[in-house]
């Protein structure tokens, strides 16, 4: 479903001549591509969007990079690239929404203190997937756990 998606939009973006829109889903597709031959599987949506969420989490990490160098024009690329990769996202988790699912999460593994936090974070992963990322989930599993 997502793999048609992004052809779709491929597609579209070479008659609308968009290029950075064009190379942001080839980039998505070949990072697709190249985990499916790697480990000879076909991937699902889930995995999709795996590898989604890691794209626009890079591309994040490097905005922080790119303002210290004074490259404005690079920011706004990258600006512009996460919010083509959010739309094959699922809906983002208000801080609110994580610390309320971690909170269940404590309780539910019985987890007392900073000891524990790596049982949360695994759960909690697994529980919120690519609804928000490691970091959220992160400062929330450390307000519960002190």
């Amino acid at each position: 479903m997502l793999k048609e998606d992004l052809m779709n939009d491929l597609k579209s973006a070479m008659k609308e001549k968009n290029e950075l829109k064009k190379n942001t889903v080839q980039m998505v597709r070949a990072a697709i591509l190249q985990v499916e031959k790697d480990k000879q599987i076909e991937l699902d949506d889930s995995k999709i969007i795996d590898i989604i969420a890691k794209e626009v989490k890079k591309r994040n990490d490097s905005i922080s990079d790119y303002e210290k160098g004074g490259r404005e024009d690079l920011v706004k690329q990258i600006k512009q690239e996460i919010e083509y990769l959010k739309k094959y996202l699922p809906k983002q988790l208000s801080i609110e929404e994580v610390e309320e699912i971690v909170k269940q999460i404590v309780e539910e593994v019985g987890a007392k203190d900073m000891k524990d936090m790596g049982k949360v974070m695994k759960v909690a992963k697994e529980k919120i997937g690519a609804s928000s990322d490691g970091k959220t989930i992160n400062e929330a599993v450390k307000k519960f756990l002190v």
